[in-house]
């Protein structure tokens, strides 16, 4: 299961940058729109280490 909580998500931000991550729940993902990468979520966990996530355009 890849749900995270709205509060988690709340709080949350990019590593990298600092910003506001937006939530992929499709593809169980955090999506960093400043630093272009999607950080992954595994069993409900967002694993926020940039050599985890990955580039997107």
């Amino acid at each position: 299961m890849n749900k995270i909580d709205k509060d988690l998500l709340d709080i949350l931000v990019c590593p990298i940058t600092k910003t506001k991550l937006l939530l992929d729940e499709e593809n169980g993902e955090l999506i960093s729109k400043e630093a272009k990468l999607a950080y992954p979520i595994r069993d409900g966990i967002p694993i926020m280490l940039p050599d985890e996530a990955r580039k997107i355009d």
